[in-house]
Order: C-alpha cells, then sequence, then structure tokens
C-alpha cells in the first residue's frame, strides 16, 4: 500500500481521484470503481502497489505494436484491477478479480521498481510494457518503475483503455514513449454502458491528443465483437478521426474477437467482417492490420510504393525493405521508431 499520486480532498473526509475520467468521490474506508484505491482517514491509498498478478517476456508485436522498436522483447508486467468491467475481457481472471471474487486483500507478488528494471535488462529486453490489465489504475508503481527503466536506457509503453486524465498522462509522459489504446466495438455507447459499464467514452479522445501533443507513439486497436461491435458505419467515423487528429499514418489493428468470459454465447468475428471493416478503414489510413488471425493482413508495406517492409507471421517478423524509418525502394520516411 502506498499514498496515491492525483487526488484531492473534498469536504470532510471526502476524497475525488484524478487519476482516470471516472474522478470517483471516495468516502471514507471506501473503494474507487477500481477497487484498488481506499481512503483511509481522507487520504487516497494505492492497494496495489508493487502487487504484481501477472510477469512475461513478450515480443513487442504483441501489444501490439508494430511500428516500434519492430522485433524487439518487452517485460511485460500487470497488477490487479481495473477501472472498466468488460464482459468480454481475455484477462478478466487478474483484471476483475476484485469485483468476481470479492476478495478482502490485494493479491500479487510483491516487487519494486528496481527488481521489475532488473529482471528487463536480464531478460535482455529494451522495453518494459504495463498491460494485461489497465496500467492507469497502478499508475503509482508504473511511474516509480518507468523513471528507474528510462535512467537505464529502457523504453515503457502502456496498453490501455485511454481513460488516464491528462493530468496523469502529463505527469508520467516524460517516461512513456509508447501506448496501444484499446477500443472496443470502435467506441459504440450502447456496447461500452452495457458490457463494458463505461458512462462516457469522448474523454479517450482527449487523451489521444494529448498522447500526440507529448509525442507519445501511438497505435489503436479495435476489437470488433459480432452483433454489438461490429458496425462499419461506427467504424467509419473512428478511423475518420483518427486520420484527421492523430495522422492517416497511425498504425490501427483492428481485433478477432473469441467467445470469453460473460460473453461466450457470442460466436467469433467471421473473417468476411474483419475483411470488410479492413477494407473500410484502409480508405482513410496508410497502415491497418487484421490481429488474432495469424498470417492474414499482419505485414507492413510502404504507403508510398507499396513495397513489402515487414512480413509478420503471428509474432514472427521478418525485416525486408525497411532500413530505420525509411523505405529502402523509394526512400520515403515511414512512420516507424527505432530509437
Amino acid at each position: 500500500m502506498k499514498e496515491a499520486m492525483l487526488w484531492k480532498k473534498l469536504n470532510g473526509n471526502l476524497v475525488e481521484c484524478n487519476l482516470c475520467y471516472r474522478k470517483c468521490k471516495i468516502p471514507n474506508n471506501g473503494l474507487g470503481f477500481c477497487l484498488v484505491r481506499k481512503n483511509i482517514n481522507g487520504k487516497l491509498y494505492s492497494l496495489n502497489y508493487g502487487k504484481i498478478i501477472a510477469e512475461h517476456v513478450d515480443p513487442i508485436e504483441k501489444k501490439p505494436l508494430f511500428h516500434f522498436l519492430p522485433g524487439v522483447f518487452a517485460y511485460s508486467i500487470a497488477c490487479p484491477g481495473c477501472n472498466f468491467a468488460c464482459a468480454f475481457c481475455q484477462n478478466w481472471e487478474i483484471s476483475q478479480i476484485f469485483r468476481d471474487k470479492k476478495l478482502g486483500v490485494v493479491v500479487g507478488q510483491d516487487e519494486t521498481p528496481k527488481e521489475i528494471v532488473d529482471q528487463a535488462l536480464k531478460h535482455e529486453c529494451r522495453v518494459i510494457s504495463y498491460t494485461y490489465t489497465e496500467p492507469t489504475i497502478f499508475f503509482e508503481f508504473a511511474y516509480d518503475t518507468a523513471r528507474l527503466a528510462v535512467k537505464k536506457g529502457l523504453k515503457n509503453t502502456f496498453v490501455t483503455n485511454g481513460y488516464i486524465t491528462v493530468e496523469a498522462l502529463g505527469k508520467i509522459a516524460k517516461y512513456l514513449h509508447a501506448c496501444t489504446v484499446d477500443f472496443k466495438g470502435a467506441g459504440n455507447k450502447e456496447l461500452h454502458v452495457k458490457h463494458m459499464l463505461v458512462p462516457e467514452i469522448s474523454p479517450i479522445f482527449d487523451t489521444l491528443l494529448e498522447m500526440k501533443k507529448k509525442k507519445i507513439h501511438i497505435e489503436i486497436t479495435n476489437l470488433v465483437i459480432p452483433k454489438i461491435g461490429d458496425d462499419a458505419k461506427e467504424l467509419e467515423r473512428l478511423v475518420k478521426w483518427i486520420a484527421d487528429n492523430l495522422s492517416p499514418n497511425t498504425p490501427f489493428h483492428l481485433l478477432r474477437f473469441f467467445p470469453h468470459y460473460k460473453l461466450s454465447n457470442l460466436p467469433p468475428t467471421p473473417i468476411e467482417t474483419l475483411e470488410k471493416l479492413y477494407n473500410i478503414a484502409k480508405k482513410h489510413l496508410n497502415y491497418v492490420y487484421i490481429g488474432n488471425v495469424p498470417g492474414f493482413k499482419e505485414n507492413s508495406y510502404c504507403h508510398e510504393c507499396n513495397s513489402l517492409l515487414i512480413e509478420r507471421f503471428a509474432y514472427n517478423i521478418r525485416i525486408v525493405n525497411l532500413e530505420k524509418n525509411k523505405c529502402k525502394a523509394c526512400g520515403a520516411k515511414l512512420p516507424f521508431v527505432f530509437s
């Protein structure tokens, strides 16, 4: 347990958490929606600080980050909990553990930022990725680890739902190099309210604009959920916004849904649906990928001459016509980060 960052005291012992856009107003001895931030006598505390519940070495492509340090490995960590409650979460055992099991204690293996950084270096990872659950809700630990990682020459990435406040993002931006921002159903409001318990998604767009302003590398994923999150018009609205407000070169990943958790009654996303949405996205964005279908529309091609740049099959890659961030075939400057 550690005193939290980004909160303010209200009347009496009431506090407001300013870490995510829920901005929970928490009474004494109460918890925020994430269930890992607690008001104790008028002070807000992070209950999951250093409680590591998942820890792995992953290819950076698994995040998925296709344009950020291609081919490197990321030391990936998570603390338990989440500020969303997605009925289709693939990591629900660790993200929803408090909500589902109503645990009275915070689970996880106690580790320090130094231990995480040391492990990353030991395993020859160039990146630490804060992932699996939502990094915003273990912000204090991510912040302390990221600062130390930068001192040791490592990069930091978030795999996030984008609900972090601009204030919180500004605090960590100096140490944060790339973010994968996950949309579900192209931001369908009914999906978010009914199946994710998220009342308003518009703040995510403010966060994306702030990431761009802070020069954080951005890649965007969109989970395509059959019947409730596969509308072509909503997808086109999302990719148009990305092209107009971020860049047409923003990497965009359409992810295939598989039945899981509370939505196990739905079928996997049909390949035909993914291909249809891919073609819509390609009208507005230069780098569109399909995820969770190994070998299908995973390659990168130069947006100027269409030469193959990176060949991919799942997490295996072969760099072909890419030298740093330039196309070998036509010399075009390309949206890849190599340092």
